[in-house]
């Protein structure tokens, strides 16, 4: 078409060049010649761009280019977002197993790492005094209630005063008194698990000393274990009893979600953090005590929000930042819309939109690289929000 207009063009010129006989020499001459060739060039104008028209018409029409695009409808949602918290995971099963009475253990009945039953015989200390000194009891027992027979027979004879039988009988008693007294301290020469549980740490071995109230064995029961937390206070208006946390354990890659059990009442104030638990069972017992854990806090919560990736707002070189929605107005083929907006809070990569959208859009998250005002679009995914 291009060359054809050249050749109209320049036929039109050789049309117009006058033959040298022709061309007048007076005013009026030139003046009617002029308007006759305005004239003549008007007609092949016409006759030029009539005859574009009927070429463009029979030329086969040149296809629009259509960029691929992923979208994902708009709406508006709740703005979420967290603080990281350190805490560790504790339990209040823990339980000291020591003996009353103290001496030499002459038996240790585990090892660590075994589980024992609450009542169950963990170690024997060595008696042997007390069990001398129950044997001496029992001598002078039996020798006090034979003067008592004795004693007791003369005076139902009525022989003897009355204070020789009382002082005998007197005597008995008092031995036998002494008889439980010891017997229940020989009874505490055998140690017992006051819990179910691991013994965790062994601190005393076999043949070794151990006095009243040393602990001999640690007892550990994982059944059951809390997530422990100091928290800034600025965040005490944010965490109620009930909410729920996530909690991610680095060292086992594992996270979950426990909702929290108690909130401390009080500040500390030489670190200005507040306290707060999450119980939480432990199937496995992978959970071990001091294991570090990492919560996710909501510091901020913003309902009724437009919400995009921030990886599909783009830049003008003017600053002037803009995103790209999927425009239907034509219904056979939808074209991209530009859209320049403002933005607010952010987090994990999404951020709020204050300006610029209302949150029923189509928005082109995937393909916008080429992407220009009025580019026609396939449509190749609809992404949910959840994507």
């Amino acid at each position: 078409m291009k060359y054809l207009s050249i050749i109209l063009l320049s036929l039109l010129i050789f049309a117009c060049v006058p033959k040298t006989a022709e061309w007048p020499t007076d005013l009026a001459g030139k003046q009617n010649l002029l308007t006759e060739k305005k004239n003549s060039l008007k007609t092949i104008e016409s006759e030029i761009k009539k005859l574009e028209d009927e070429l463009a018409e029979l030329m086969p029409a040149k296809e629009e280019k259509k960029f691929p695009v992923n979208v994902r409808p708009l709406k508006k949602e709740t703005f979420l977002s967290f603080a990281k918290i350190q805490g560790t995971v504790m339990t209040d099963n823990v339980v000291m197993a020591s003996s009353e009475t103290g001496g030499r253990i002459m038996s240790m009945k585990i090892k660590e790492g075994d589980y024992v039953k609450s009542g169950q015989l963990i170690a024997t200390m060595d008696a042997g005094v007390i069990q001398n000194q129950l044997d001496e009891l029992q001598t002078r027992l039996d020798l006090a209630k034979t003067v008592f027979e004795r004693q007791e027979r003369l005076w139902n004879q009525k022989i003897g005063s009355e204070m020789q039988y009382l002082q005998a009988k007197s005597n008995v008693e008092s031995i036998e008194k002494s008889m439980v007294t010891i017997k229940s301290q020989l009874a505490k020469k055998d140690v017992f698990a006051p819990i179910s549980g691991y013994a965790d740490r062994i601190f005393l071995k076999q043949g070794e000393m151990a006095s009243p109230g040393m602990p001999i064995i640690q007892i550990l029961n994982t059944g059951s274990v809390k997530i422990v937390a100091d928290v800034p206070e600025s965040y005490l208006a944010s965490i109620k009893r009930g909410d729920y946390v996530d909690i991610y354990f680095p060292a086992l890659d594992k996270e979950m979600t426990r909702k929290v059990t108690m909130v401390g009442r009080s500040i500390d104030p030489a670190n200005r953090t507040f306290k707060i638990e999450m119980a939480s069972g432990n199937p496995g017992g992978l959970l071990k005590p001091n294991l570090l854990a990492e919560l996710n806090i909501i510091d901020q919560k913003i309902p009724e929000q437009v919400i995009i990736p921030l990886e599909v707002i783009q830049q003008e070189v003017t600053g002037k930042r803009f995103v790209y929605v999927v425009d239907d107005s034509d219904a056979n083929l939808p074209r991209a819309k530009k859209l320049y907006i403002s933005s607010g809070d952010s987090y994990d990569n999404q951020v709020v939109i204050t300006e610029g959208l209302q949150g029923d859009e189509k928005l082109i998250v995937a393909g916008i690289q080429d992407l220009q005002s009025k580019s026609a679009l396939i449509i190749e995914s609809i992404e949910s929000e959840d994507e």
